[in-house]
């Protein structure tokens, strides 16, 4: 069995995780071969209730847990709809972007209606991975932002190597009251650019990595009020746990992270946070 890393000092104020997995982490959905942090974590046999048990012991009170497909959307809105402080979101992944059809958007559409699910995501464009062509992306990101927009729900955005489209797919649509761009992967420049549209902007392990200046320097430019800390488990796990698995009880090595970029008790940051949290998905 796969050895998780060891749990950080606990955070003194609460806070939460905006953006995780939990499907993927108990092994909902089987791990690819070209998943093997997720293998990884699959292979901890974890369960819903012990992720969130360790997440609570370090000050991770709360989670969004997020779909990707329909399956993934089905699951996540009925174990939100059952556990305490923890809420959904409902989308197909731009990486499925040709999955999005009319049938199928209705279904995400129907399930972003449901009180545990608070936000439509994740769902934006993806120019890494070339699985679904740049046009069906395009379509679906649309379709998504109309859906967010008429539910009421916040709109969790996938960004990689898009900014430019992404940002301009927002503005021609019309972007909802909410936006967040998930596990932020922008520089300074494209964070201004957010700030000045009111974005929130999701900062995840990255932002601890030694080569990630950039996302410190976009985190500067972040003010506190748009900012919101993630782990994007199983993926992306903070210094010093890069190659392993992720889970929610690693934000407090995150957030400690971006309190010392912007120079702020890590309380203070988990106070204005917490808040922003409320903001963007509704009160817990």
């Amino acid at each position: 069995m796969t050895k998780l890393p060891a749990a950080p000092e606990p955070l003194s104020a609460p806070v939460f995780d905006s953006h995780c997995h939990l499907d993927i982490m108990v092994g909902n959905r089987q791990a690819s071969s070209g998943d093997p942090v997720a293998q990884a974590a699959q292979q901890a046999a974890a369960s819903v209730r012990s992720i969130l048990d360790d997440a609570r012991a370090v000050g991770v009170t709360r989670l969004v847990t997020i779909g990707y497909d329909l399956a993934s959307s089905r699951w996540n809105a009925e174990v939100a709809a059952g556990q305490e402080g923890v809420y959904a979101g409902v989308a197909i992944h731009p990486n499925e972007a040709h999955e999005s059809t009319p049938e199928v958007l209705a279904e995400i559409e129907a399930l972003a209606g449901q009180d545990a699910v608070r936000a439509v995501g994740e769902t934006g464009l993806d120019y890494y991975r070339d699985w679904a062509s740049k046009d069906d992306q395009h379509a679906s990101f649309r379709a998504h932002i109309e859906i967010a927009k008429r539910t009421g729900k916040a709109l969790v955005i996938h960004d990689r190597d898009a900014h430019d489209d992404v940002l301009k797919v927002l503005a021609a649509e019309g972007a909802p009251d909410r936006v967040v761009f998930h596990s932020f992967s922008g520089d300074a420049e494209m964070a201004k650019k957010c700030v000045e549209a009111g974005y929130f902007m999701s900062f995840s392990g990255p932002v601890t990595y030694k080569n990630a200046a950039y996302l410190r320097a976009a985190a500067e430019v972040a003010p506190a009020e748009l900012m919101l800390v993630e782990t994007d488990a199983p993926y992306l796990p903070p210094v010093p746990h890069r190659g392993k698995p992720n889970a929610p009880y690693l934000v407090p090595l995150t957030l400690r992270c971006l309190a010392e970029v912007k120079n702020v008790h890590p309380d203070l940051l988990c106070e204005v946070i917490s808040g922003n949290g409320v903001t963007v998905f509704g009160e817990w």
